[in-house]
């Protein structure tokens, strides 16, 4: 089985700066794929997961490799911001 690192963008449906960033998290996804997985954890429904992973702010974004995470990033980013970041982390 191939690891594929994982990008999770984690955000709240009441956060301006998420609801921004969305469209460019968007555009990253279909620049790396399928070299990188990419999902969305709303940590407002996944209070759980949010505390479990430390996230003090949002948006933040983290790649897990191996089911432990390497790199993390916080505020709204453009496209090319993002794909450049996961791109020097994978």
């Amino acid at each position: 089985m191939i690891d594929v690192p994982v990008v999770v963008d984690f955000w709240a449906p009441w956060c301006g700066p998420c609801r921004s960033m969305a469209p460019e998290y968007e555009k990253a996804c279909a620049l790396i794929e399928p070299r990188a997985r990419f999902t969305k954890v709303d940590t407002e429904a996944n209070q759980d997961i949010g505390a479990r992973h430390n996230i003090r702010s949002i948006p933040t974004v983290a790649i897990f490799k191996g089911g432990k995470e390497v790199s993390r990033i916080s505020g709204a980013r453009s496209a090319s911001d993002l794909a450049s970041w996961v791109q020097q982390n994978l």
